[in-house]
């Protein structure tokens, strides 16, 4: 099993920064624009500035181990071979970046020279977006056109609705509201559910992205018996002048708090390890918001992270779509 995450720079520093902002702002299913303009714009105009700005950042939420993103997805990755290493001794579990390290091409690489044949590609993305889970999925297949001898693949496109992945989100909310309380839903307190944003003419040329975030939203509150008006999607990290999903997550925390809700607490479950949009902007940028229009009590709820029920949540999802698969063969193949 190969996962995905999306990257992170090696440093919180401008020039890491700057290079990993060049190489995933340079992904065309993230900005679809004309190559030439485009290089021009990001070149002159937005990795000087935005490369100093989002080292901060980073640095604000950078871990003694590391990257956040990298360090919870380690984390995963170890759990995951440990769980399965128990029952599937066979299977070989391994992560990659899309952008930044340790690359698709180097773990690939790697992967092949282990004498590895039957690839299954597990994107952290539980809702599919062409900016996410097709970019990995082009990143892999652009490496295999170099092999003459490929693995056999297969790939998990979304699992928006997997039930044990709702029931992952599900167990996280509840044991931090076990610990620290749960909204007074009564008095007007919320609950957010914030998503990564997207611009909205993706959406509209056929990215499922925006029905699988509203599906998985209203399954999780679902299973937290929750009523329409004690939640609400929103959507974050929105990038350009382009008009993307709304409603937005910052401007929504303003409005909760100058209307007088006392208690907010917000959930990412589009992220499935915490990482720079949810520690910083959702962390710090997000309490900021909120406190400053006149709210009182922020609560941001970590991500499923490394936790026991997403790794349940992900062993069963490969075993499912592993279907036979791994069924022994004249000869002794490796999976991943």
């Amino acid at each position: 099993m190969l996962l995905i995450n999306l990257g992170t720079p090696s440093a919180p520093t401008p020039r890491a920064v700057r290079r990993y902002l060049a190489q995933f702002l340079s992904d065309p299913r993230v900005v679809e624009l004309p190559k030439l303009i485009w290089q021009v714009i990001l070149r002159l105009l937005i990795l000087p500035f935005r490369s100093r700005a989002s080292a901060s950042k980073y640095a604000s939420v950078w871990l003694t181990e590391g990257a956040p993103l990298l360090v919870y997805t380690e984390a995963q990755t170890k759990a995951l071979k440990k769980q399965l290493a128990a029952t599937e001794p066979q299977l070989l579990v391994e992560f990659a970046m899309r952008y930044g390290e340790p690359s698709i091409p180097q773990v690939l690489a790697k992967l092949k020279a282990d004498g590895v044949d039957r690839l299954l590609l597990v994107p952290l993305y539980p809702q599919y977006s062409a900016t996410t889970t097709a970019s990995a999925f082009d990143a892999v297949l652009a490496q295999l056109q170099k092999m003459r001898n490929q693995p056999a693949i297969r790939t998990i496109k979304d699992y928006a609705d997997f039930p044990p992945y709702i029931a992952a989100l599900s167990a996280q909310i509840q044991h931090y509201w076990a610990t620290h309380g749960r909204p007074d839903f009564v008095r007007g307190e919320r609950l957010l559910l914030s998503f990564h944003g997207l611009p909205k003419r993706f959406v509209e040329l056929g990215d499922p992205y925006y029905a699988q975030c509203q599906l998985t939203a209203c399954l999780l509150a679902q299973a937290l018996g929750l009523t329409e008006n004690e939640f609400q999607l929103t959507f974050q990290s929105r990038f350009g002048p382009a008009a993307w999903l709304t409603p937005y997550t910052l401007p929504t925390l303003q409005k909760l708090g100058a209307a007088g809700c006392s208690r907010v607490d917000i959930f990412c479950p589009g992220f499935t390890a915490d990482c720079l949009e949810t520690l910083e902007e959702i962390g710090i940028q997000g309490r900021d918001a909120f406190l400053q229009a006149g709210g009182s009590e922020y609560h941001l709820i970590p991500c499923v992270n490394a936790t026991q029920p997403f790794i349940d949540c992900l062993v069963e999802l490969i075993m499912l779509n592993l279907g036979g698969w791994n069924a022994s063969s004249a000869k002794p193949n490796k999976t991943l």
